[in-house]
């Protein structure tokens, strides 16, 4: 098992989805990976339901305010990035082009957050641990193995993140399709697209990957479960099988089989 017990500054460490009905997608995520959901925090200023992999956390889950709702945000995965401080990052978030949606702020005594919103327009968090580093579980089954940024400028997005977390880029040709992975501390952590015509109507964004077992089965179980298939299956060479879900009340995911562990 790849358990983990810090990140190092520039590390994706978590994931959450932000959902309209919390309950409902807590029993889809449950019963698609296997995954424990336990409520952590309900009360009048939110609510927080933990999801667990063989007892350990791996992703979050909450219900978006009626706030955000009007606001029009709808439901998304969104990803965070360990760094040594929040308020620093935000700042240089902003000195870089992007944009301070939420200045950093605690979150009682588990962590410090910001959330930004690169050049292009994908939003993305970044945390501070305290006593929460973030996933305790990753690159198993049903954990998180991968984020991807989508976007429409990936020059300008490859400046503003090797810069923010003094990451490298990797360029790579996949037939038509360059590829761009992200490497902190000369390790893979992320990668990055960018968005053809066929991508019209969708917003620059950084993609969730869950790893999985078996694709196609987990493709056939979410659609028992309500979800949809956005990407029906398909092999990307030497690396796995991978495809795209949305969940039954929207948010959008992916999940892959690797070949190799990542």
């Amino acid at each position: 098992m790849s358990e983990m017990s810090s990140y190092a500054p520039g590390t994706f460490c978590w994931v959450e989805v932000g959902t309209t009905d919390a309950a409902a997608a807590s029993r889809f995520y449950a019963q698609l990976f296997g995954w424990e959901a336990e409520t952590v925090m309900d009360g009048p200023d939110g609510n927080y339901v933990m999801l667990r992999q063989s007892g350990k956390d791996v992703a979050g889950l909450y219900q978006l305010s009626p706030e955000q709702s009007t606001q029009g945000i709808p439901p998304h995965w969104l990803s965070y990035v360990s760094v040594a401080d929040a308020s620093v990052g935000a700042k240089k978030a902003a000195s870089l082009g992007g944009r301070v949606v939420m200045d950093a702020f605690d979150v009682m005594d588990v962590g410090r957050m910001a959330l930004v919103q690169d050049p292009t327009g994908a939003m993305l968090a970044l945390w501070q641990p305290k006593r929460h580093i973030g996933a305790r579980l990753v690159n198993e089954p049903a954990s998180l193995c991968w984020n991807e940024l989508a976007t429409t400028n990936a020059d300008a997005a490859r400046k503003f993140y090797t810069a923010l977390f003094d990451w490298k880029a990797q360029e790579q040709d996949f037939g038509p399709m360059k590829y761009t992975t992200f490497l902190n501390d000369d390790r893979p952590n992320g990668g990055m697209l960018e968005m053809t015509a066929e991508w019209t109507g969708t917003p620059p964004h950084w993609m969730t990957y869950i790893a999985v077992d078996d694709c196609d089965r987990t493709v056939s179980r979410a659609q028992e479960l309500g979800g949809t298939v956005c990407v029906p299956p398909q092999d990307i060479p030497n690396i796995g099988r991978f495809a795209v879900l949305q969940d039954p009340q929207g948010a959008m995911f992916s999940v892959i089989r690797m070949l190799t562990p990542s």
